[in-house]
């Protein structure tokens, strides 16, 4: 179809038209902005200039002014300048302010946050801790609000430190903190010390607030998160909440320690007293937020001793989840340790009984080499289920021995599964197989999976341990990092989380190659489908996981093949299937009330058949 003159010049006409129209509408657009521009500057031009810095600073004047007249008795303290003090152990470096008179920072020496800097469990503004003072009348204030006076630090023979501040009412009430930092412990003791403290607190009870927060120390703040939790011992039994954003916990029954646990670390806040009543709630940030984990809210009620003057004992916790560190305090903070939890708990006694001990001594002996230690354990558990690994492969051996009948079966029955499946039964309870006898040794093997999975994810000592291409064994390894995040996978390639998808995808080639074929297509392929799964589950996991299934995947193809071809003797498995036979057999209760089921499904479906074709 051609276009006339006309036609192109109509064509024209309108592109002008529409060039102009957009032009004079942009124009019109811009010369409004201009107006609307010069209306503002001349608004702002008769506005009053306002300096900030006088108004902060006056600011400032006034909320000072409002913290000295709460303060009441105590108002000499509402006002003053933070001054920090340093005090180390062989662990850690600990500041403490002299605003509140408490602990602000804690940075443990031997063990390093993403940043290559010391780990560091507090210290940001929002921290604090505080409790409620009543001083005088109606009047109250929070004690973060009181700078004491400076620090007194005195050291002891044995290596101990104290630290203690002071706060002093002219009428001689006063209220002081006493910290003892001792050489080689994470604990620190703390004492909240008052004369007159009949008129300071009020109903007998120190309603205390303490707000901390995870600040991020792995290299996968997401994982992280995943194994943060609020932990605490109430009612002399302890007890976790997973921690996602809104979590809350309301404890009523006496609580002797609550605290926020991260993936290697924990802050937890110990009352020798326990805790009447406790409010805890966790938040997590979004996922723009990268250096913060979780922030743990906390009020917790505690309970006075009658008198003038009282001393109530506490304990700052802030380190590592190491279990033999918390086990010596005798409090349950081991089970802060995550060596298994929730529907499949039972399978920490494995882990503090066997793997962790066993592990320990390996560690001993091939020192930092960590990744060489868990191909040790490997090996071991390895040998130590071998018979489990033995039956469930000769089961397979007298399955693959079974074949040839399986398929007469076949050809004899075609679409019939109802009639076959009875055939079939039949057929191993002559030949004495069981036909789960491969899958029962495998189901007992879980517990140890789990147990591992557990161990691996919770063990500080693969903090920081480099081997092979990975250069940290508690979190993935990465030989490529795309720079944009894939749905489900991740934003990197863990070469680890291939090797173990690649060894489980031919172990499961080989177990079907020697497993009879059932006819279900699901069956036939969902082992195939269980190594791709695997790959996008275990890319983020630790490389010591990961490493660990490779080498257990390396030494089960190995056994298949020599237990295959060399232990088991098929000539003779198939004499013993021909002997079984032969014997007379006895069913069991069991087995005459399943074949009974089938034959009753047999004759059913017989019927639904004939009334069918009569139709």
């Amino acid at each position: 179809m051609g276009f006339d003159r006309n036609t192109i010049i109509g064509f024209v006409l309108l592109a002008v038209l529409f060039f102009a129209y957009f032009w004079y509408t942009a124009e019109s657009q811009r010369t409004a902005m201009e107006l609307e521009k010069k209306r503002q500057d001349s608004l702002a031009a008769l506005k009053p200039k306002v300096d900030t810095t006088l108004w902060k600073t006056d600011s400032m004047r006034i909320a000072r002014v409002q913290d000295s007249l709460a303060a009441g008795e105590l108002a000499a303290a509402a006002l003053g300048e933070e001054s920090l003090t340093v005090l180390e152990n062989n662990l850690m470096k600990l500041t403490f302010s002299n605003k509140g008179g408490w602990l602000k920072q804690v940075e443990l020496i031997k063990d390093n946050g993403p940043d290559r800097q010391m780990v560091r469990l507090g210290g940001l503004t929002t921290q604090q801790f505080s409790y409620g003072i009543q001083t005088g009348g109606a009047q109250g204030t929070q004690s973060s609000r009181l700078f004491f006076n400076p620090a007194v630090v005195a050291k002891a023979a044995d290596g101990s430190q104290t630290i203690s501040f002071q706060v002093a009412s002219p009428n001689g009430k006063s209220i002081t903190h006493v910290f003892v930092v001792k050489p080689d412990d994470y604990m620190v003791d703390a004492t909240i010390s008052m004369t007159g403290a009949e008129s300071l607190i009020s109903g007998r009870t120190l309603n205390l607030n303490w707000s901390t927060v995870a600040a991020r120390q792995q290299r996968d703040v997401k994982y992280e998160r995943s194994q943060t939790k609020l932990v605490y011992r109430t009612d002399g039994a302890y007890d976790y909440s997973t921690a996602v954003s809104g979590t809350s916990d309301e404890l009523n029954t006496p609580t002797d320690w609550i605290g926020l646990k991260q993936q290697f670390f924990n802050s937890t806040l110990v009352s020798s007293n326990p805790f009447s009543r406790v409010n805890a709630e966790v938040t997590i940030p979004n996922d723009s937020v990268v250096n913060e984990v979780a922030t743990l809210n906390l009020t917790a009620a505690l309970p006075v001793p009658a008198g003038s003057a009282i001393s109530l004992p506490m304990k700052l916790y802030a380190g590592p989840n190491d279990f033999y560190i918390l086990k010596k305090y005798s409090n349950d903070m081991h089970n802060i340790v995550d060596l298994g939890s929730g529907i499949f708990a039972f399978v920490k006694w494995i882990n503090r009984f066997f793997v962790l001990p066993v592990f320990e001594f390996l560690t001993k002996i091939m020192g930092s080499k960590m990744g060489w230690a868990i191909l040790m354990l490997t090996i071991l558990i390895r040998l130590l289920i071998a018979p489990l690994t033995y039956s469930s492969y000769l089961s397979g051996a007298k399955m693959k021995a079974l074949r040839p009948e399986i398929e007469q079966l076949k050809k004899k029955f075609g679409e019939d599964q109802q009639a076959m499946s009875m055939e079939q039964m039949k057929l191993f309870r002559e030949a004495g197989v069981n036909p789960l006898g491969g899958c029962i040794p495998a189901l007992l093997q879980i517990p140890i999976f789990f147990a591992l999975f557990s161990f691996f994810n919770s063990n500080i000592d693969l903090r920081g341990v480099p081997f092979l291409w990975s250069d940290d064994l508690s979190s993935y390894d990465s030989i490529l990092n795309f720079g944009f995040t894939i749905p489900f996978f991740g934003s990197h390639v863990s070469l680890f989380t291939i090797t173990a998808c690649i060894t489980s995808f031919f172990i499961s080639w080989y177990s079907m190659a020697s497993t009879p074929d059932t006819g279900n297509p699901m069956l036939k392929y969902m082992p195939y489908i269980f190594p791709f799964v695997m790959l996008f589950i275990f890319n983020s996991m630790p490389a010591a996981l990961t490493w660990y299934y490779t080498v257990s995947n390396i030494i089960t193809l190995v056994l298949q093949f020599i237990i295959q071809n060399y232990i088991i003797d098929h000539e003779k498995v198939l004499a013993q299937i021909q002997a079984n036979k032969a014997k007379p057999k006895t069913k069991s209760k069991w087995q005459e009330r399943i074949e009974a089921m089938q034959e009753s499904q047999r004759k059913v479906d017989e019927m639904k058949k004939r009334t069918q074709g009569k139709r």
